[in-house]
């Protein structure tokens, strides 16, 4: 199956400043980050984000949080103390009370996304209990950006990778993620999805 950027959205988790030096491959993974982020904003997929007890370990980079139209402080290292999983998997509502509205003014309520394109630090704990509490959701396809995720020490998110495989999650890299929301050369954002990605 491959990647629609109108059934996804994106979830940026705990890029932040005080652990990203301590994150191997660090400068790689947040460019990487940086880049899906950019794609979201060029495709309009909605970008969400998280930040573990920001007092302690910072905020993320301004790039990233000006990507997301939220991003919630969490304690719990899977998110589930924050709107985030609540979120996701609710059905859009159209704004205002549709009673009181005339019927040429109500909105659709756009279709709902069912695929999470997630990324983040560390992937073997805040990454890997996100996405795996999110496997519970049966409407939920959750994906992984590898190359976008980083642990302290690589065994550790190599083995996130391989428990996240055999639940269910989708392992992919920040240039599939570009290439399928683009899908062709012909679609009029090409030029602007491949200075983002090379």
């Amino acid at each position: 199956m491959l990647l629609d950027a109108s059934d996804c959205q994106l979830v940026l988790v705990d890029y932040q400043a005080r652990l990203m030096p301590a994150i191997a491959h660090g400068e790689e993974v947040l460019d990487r980050a940086g880049r899906l982020a950019a794609l979201a904003t060029l495709f309009g997929v909605p970008c969400w984000g998280t930040e573990q007890v920001p007092d302690k370990l910072g905020t993320m980079p301004a790039t990233l949080r000006r990507a997301c139209q939220q991003v919630w402080a969490k304690a719990a290292f899977d998110a589930s103390d924050t709107p985030l999983q609540q979120h996701l998997c609710a059905s859009p509502r159209p704004a205002g009370n549709a009673r009181s509205l005339p019927r040429h003014l109500q909105k659709p309520a756009a279709p709902p996304r069912h695929t999470v394109v997630l990324a983040g630090c560390e992937a073997h704990v805040c990454v890997m209990q996100t996405a795996l509490t999110l496997l519970e959701h049966d409407e939920l396809e959750v994906v992984v950006v590898t190359d976008a995720c980083g642990s302290r020490r690589e065994r550790d998110r190599d083995a996130a990778f391989d428990r996240l495989a055999a639940e269910g999650a989708t392992l992919v890299t920040t240039e599939m993620v570009g290439f399928e929301w683009l899908r062709s050369a012909r679609d009029e954002r090409f030029a602007q999805a491949l200075a983002i990605l090379k």
